[in-house]
């Protein structure tokens, strides 16, 4: 790059030494790096939490789902919006017991660069499945429910709530993941 004033630049005397290293220093870089290895426990701690509250909300929007069968015209498999919950709630417990599994196994399914793409993506790719099914159920709810309010539209309804907060606890745990792939050298 040019020197636009065409100055020289200044040089250091070399008879000024630099300043001691104080304690002040050395607490404060402590102090750093004690706090950066508790935000990584943090999030070590936190994608496998964030995973089986995902668990948890997948399997019940599956069950409450399930059991959503009301005599005719009322059976959930009676209509395709909350067959579709249904089937991406099936695979989303799927796919959070096994990341679950797999981190309290503590084995090495894959190496650890596989392993963290594969979580990053999965992560995103089931959250996606998960609010898109959701979506897709809510309009047929609120129809069924502009007509009257009945236990088969509030099951649907609890089954939705379910999907959504799995997709909204599976979303932080691709933060995290997103977060843990950023700072992995693939070098």
């Amino acid at each position: 790059m040019t020197n636009p004033d065409n100055q020289k630049p200044v040089e250091v005397a070399a008879d000024v030494e630099a300043p001691a290293e104080t304690t002040e220093t050395k607490t404060s870089s402590f102090s750093a790096i004690t706090q950066r290895w508790k935000r990584e426990d943090l999030i070590k701690k936190a994608s496998p939490i964030m995973r089986g509250v995902c668990l948890l909300f997948s399997l019940l929007a599956f069950i409450i789902m399930v059991s959503n069968k009301h005599g005719y015209g009322r059976n959930f498999d009676d209509y395709e919006e909350y067959r579709y919950v249904l089937a991406i709630a099936i695979i989303s417990t799927l796919y959070t017991a096994w990341q679950t599994f797999a981190h309290f196994s503590k084995r090495e399914f894959f190496d650890r660069r596989t392993s963290i793409l594969l979580d990053f993506s999965g992560d995103q790719i089931v959250a996606y499945l998960l609010i898109s099914a959701a979506s897709s159920a809510i309009p047929l709810t609120n129809r069924f429910r502009e007509g009257q309010d009945n236990i088969f539209t509030d099951s649907a309804a609890s089954a939705i709530s379910m999907a959504i907060f799995a997709f909204v606890s599976l979303a932080l745990s691709a933060l995290l993941s997103g977060y843990k792939l950023s700072t992995h050298s693939f070098i």
